[in-house]
């Protein structure tokens, strides 16, 4: 692509930011014909397939490799003002968090940046072990991940150990687990996990048993919601210190293995952007993080 065509950058990333031609026409106020247009045109110049036409469009890997040189060239552009012009819309940084650091220290994290309102915050949750493939398909700015696999661009910085916890109510305890945490007890149990990317459980159980087959469990995608669930006395799961300490001081938790837990170390990669706005956030993220983690 001998140069770079900005109109079509700009269709192709709306297509897969809002998962369809349809929404990404009304976002960028012309038509659907307008935006398949604009694509085709950016293909031809890159000479490959950039969208695959499936529900929702998912980009390429040449397309990923576009629209994250694409927002990257936003990023870089909106710090070039301090403060947008009237009726301009903000600068967005999008980032992807494990739902656990979303629900303790997170929000400790983004408030200076979010209070000012002169940028936006567009936090996306998945799983820790699979936020880096946002930043790998230039989806985000930065995540917070468990993997250390460095990304072309990117740096990556140590945050510190979510510690875990595998945790039920005393009664879910007392009738489930009558003799401690065994395999013939984990067959029989009701797990709960965060949906079916959600390792922790799975991995703890054979840490702690030797069992690693398949075990009956519930899937609940809230991290507030899944602490109400485990209270509830409606399965077990691993919750992160900072979630479960005081429902087990307070005797509404209990640890169903003392003294064994579930290490997983956090790390902060992003793609080496440096305007006051990304710099603000990493800084913040960082900081905030030693904080609250091991």
């Amino acid at each position: 692509m001998s140069r770079v065509d900005y109109r079509g950058l700009a269709a192709l990333d709306a297509v897969i930011d809002y998962g369809s031609f349809d929404k990404a026409a009304v976002a960028l106020s012309i038509t659907q014909s307008a935006v398949s247009q604009r694509i085709r045109i950016l293909e031809n110049s890159a000479g490959e397939l950039l969208v695959v036409r499936s529900q929702p469009p998912r980009a390429t890997e040449a397309g990923q490799r576009l629209i994250a040189h694409y927002r990257q060239v936003k990023l870089l552009e909106a710090a070039l003002s301090e403060r947008p012009g009237l009726g301009e819309a903000p600068p967005e940084i999008a980032v992807a968090v494990n739902a656990d650091s979303a629900a303790t220290w997170w929000q400790e994290a983004v408030t200076p940046l979010m209070s000012t309102a002169q940028c936006m915050i567009n936090c996306l949750i998945d799983d820790q072990d699979h936020t880096l493939s946002m930043l790998r398909e230039g989806r985000v700015f930065a995540c917070v991940t468990s993997e250390s696999t460095l990304v072309a661009g990117t740096t990556a910085t140590p945050l510190g150990v979510m510690r875990y916890r595998c945790v039920s109510n005393p009664g879910f305890a007392a009738r489930w687990f009558p003799d401690g945490m065994n395999a013939a007890a984990v067959l029989r149990a009701p797990g709960l996990n965060f949906d079916r990317k959600d390792a922790l459980l799975t991995r703890f159980i054979a840490q702690q048993t030797g069992f690693s087959g398949k075990y009956p469990y519930h899937s609940l995608s809230s991290s507030d919601g899944f602490v109400r669930f485990i209270e509830a006395g409606l399965g077990y799961g691993m919750l992160p210190d900072q979630q479960c300490s005081a429902a087990i001081a307070a005797g509404r938790m209990t640890d169903l293995t003392p003294g064994a837990w579930l290490d997983v170390p956090l790390i902060w990669h992003c793609w080496d952007i440096q305007t006051p706005h990304t710099r603000a956030l990493s800084e913040q993220v960082v900081a905030t993080a030693r904080r609250w983690l091991i």
